[in-house]
């Protein structure tokens, strides 16, 4: 992928990933937290994880053809780097909002009812819910603060001479009348 009418594919599909990364990650925190917030949003969970997960490639090879058509420097070059590294945390937030949407459908064991109370019965998914909330937010905080590394050395790479720290007046010059 190249252009998008007329412009780097890049500059476009980037919006996707800034906003469907973070979007995931604070689902999935909540998911992992709170499972009737999983069982409302169902398949949607994994579903918004999954769209995230595809967009982080597509974005990555646009941006591998923009850099091929601009002028090469440092801050191109790590912001390439760093754009390498979203796909592992994506993945993680794929691969956990499946097990959590996984894990709020499933019924509690028989065995675990034959046990005691239905209160006994939750107390045997308590560590399973425990070790997804963890995971979860350790993996959301990273592809969230991998997102922003990546967005702060795209804008520098982007603007690093683009622009005048002082206001320009053109057009606003007074012609004597």
């Amino acid at each position: 992928m190249s252009l998008v009418n007329g412009l780097p594919a890049h500059v476009l599909l980037v919006h996707l990933v800034v906003v469907l990364v973070p979007l995931t990650a604070l689902a999935l925190v909540v998911c992992a937290c709170w499972p009737k917030a999983a069982l409302r949003l169902g398949p949607l969970l994994p579903l918004l994880a999954f769209v995230a997960l595809v967009s982080v490639p597509l974005t990555t090879q646009a941006g591998e053809w923009l850099e091929e058509h601009v002028d090469g420097n440092a801050l191109v070059r790590r912001h390439a780097e760093l754009g390498d590294g979203l796909l592992p945390w994506a993945a993680g937030l794929f691969v956990l909002a499946a097990a959590v949407w996984w894990a709020s459908r499933r019924r509690p064991a028989p065995d675990a009812l034959e046990a005691g109370s239905p209160a006994t019965a939750r107390r045997y998914a308590l560590p399973l819910r425990i070790t997804f909330a963890v995971l979860s937010l350790a993996v959301a905080t990273g592809a969230v603060v991998d997102v922003y590394r990546i967005g702060d050395s795209g804008a520098k790479a982007a603007w690093h001479d683009g622009f005048s720290k002082t206001a320009s007046h053109k057009g606003s010059e007074d012609d004597g009348s």
